[in-house]
């Protein structure tokens, strides 16, 4: 089965690998507010109504995450993708420095709640780990 476009707008992509049932982003440039929310949500609903466990989070081109778009996906968006089933992340870093240390902090915290995590520079590692993961 072919992998099938979800979104895509100036921002950001969304694919569904259905047969690896793996949630896959690519941002394009920068990321935030409402933009954001739409991408992870979109994201999540693919996930849920697919019954996918894994997520690849191509990150490479965005930023520093707001503290209002942080706080969102902790109290919104993150128990929401806990509870629809999601176990497995591979996020391709921001190349910007403070962009990394927001996505550290989210590795760090989405670890101790039970996603099994790993940080990869390129996407094609990163689907790979996914594709054999458990």
């Amino acid at each position: 089965m072919a992998i099938t476009t979800i979104l895509d707008n100036e921002y950001a992509t969304v694919w569904l690998h259905p047969e690896k049932k793996i949630v896959h982003h690519k941002v394009k440039k920068y990321v935030s507010g409402e933009n954001l929310h739409k991408l992870l949500m979109t994201g999540y609903e693919t996930l849920k109504k697919n019954n996918c466990k894994k997520w690849l989070s191509d990150d490479l081109n965005n930023g520093p995450l707001l503290k209002e778009d942080e706080n969102w996906a902790k109290t919104n968006w993150f128990p929401s993708v806990i509870k629809a089933g999601w176990k497995f992340w591979a996020i391709v870093m921001p190349a910007q420095v403070i962009g990394q240390l927001n996505m550290k902090r989210f590795v760090d915290d989405y670890a101790k709640a039970g996603i099994t995590v790993s940080v990869f520079s390129e996407s094609n590692k990163a689907l790979a780990w996914l594709e054999a993961s458990k």
